[in-house]
């Protein structure tokens, strides 16, 4: 593993900063068509300040847990898990229109039903959900950031850790995903000192194996990094903050 950065994280009080791309290539006339006619259906509005957000009612009807997808990419991963659990809301958050035009037309190719759209950065949409109102939360593959200079971009962080382990329920499970060797020591460091998680793969034999309920996304069929990935999984303990 690479060596970890003196770098030290974002503090609580730093403005949220988006990095990533918004845009890419223009989109097809049938891609665009489902940005004004289908997003429209799907998009969580922002609650007014102050005001909390319960992710169940986002649905027409209420499912039986929720569970969000940060950063879902072209939205593989996303859809193969509301397909394969039609009784679970899915929220997925992805500030990428192509990304975001791509989940639409799986969407609609699969009838999916269960799936809310937050097409910005979701640290700006966490303070509105309620605690312990979400079962499970998938982080994969975010953008590693590796230069020193930019690791103040990493998503995760102890700011943004402690907002997960708030709106996620006692036993809800955390899963993360990355081919960055550096990346993967931050992420470790960060979960490990965090009193309100705990691992459930412990060893890079036990991180090395993709579990059979969670599919591959074309990231990860890339082979970008060019490093092996790795699959982490944590549990929101019970006790803690």
């Amino acid at each position: 593993m690479t060596a970890m950065s003196t770098n030290t994280d974002p503090g609580p009080d730093r403005p949220i900063s988006s990095y990533g791309r918004r845009r890419g290539r223009p989109l097809r006339a049938g891609r665009a068509a489902l940005l004004t006619q289908v997003l429209p259906l799907l998009a969580i509005k922002a609650p007014p300040s102050g005001t909390a957000l319960e992710p169940r009612s986002l649905f027409a009807v209420a499912p039986r847990a929720v569970w969000l997808e940060v950063g879902f990419g072209a939205g593989e991963h996303l859809a193969a898990q509301a397909e394969a659990y039609p009784d679970i809301g899915l929220i997925g958050a992805e500030p990428y229109i192509n990304g975001i035009a791509g989940l639409l037309a799986r969407i609609q190719e699969a009838g999916l039903a269960n799936i809310r759209l937050w097409s910005d950065d979701i640290r700006l949409l966490l303070p509105a959900l309620p605690a312990a109102s979400i079962s499970r939360v998938f982080v994969l593959f975010p953008d590693p950031w590796p230069k020193a200079r930019h690791h103040k971009r990493r998503l995760i962080t102890p700011a943004f850790l402690n907002e997960l382990a708030r709106i996620m329920a006692p036993g809800a499970e955390l899963r993360f995903a990355t081919d960055d060797p550096g990346y993967l020591e931050w992420t470790l460091e960060r979960l490990a000192g965090h009193s309100a998680f705990t691992a459930l793969t412990t060893c890079p034999d036990e991180w090395a194996v993709r579990p059979a309920d969670w599919p591959a996304t074309r990231y990860e069929a890339k082979g970008l990094a060019g490093h092996p990935p790795a699959f982490l999984r944590f549990r929101r303990r019970a006790e803690g903050p």
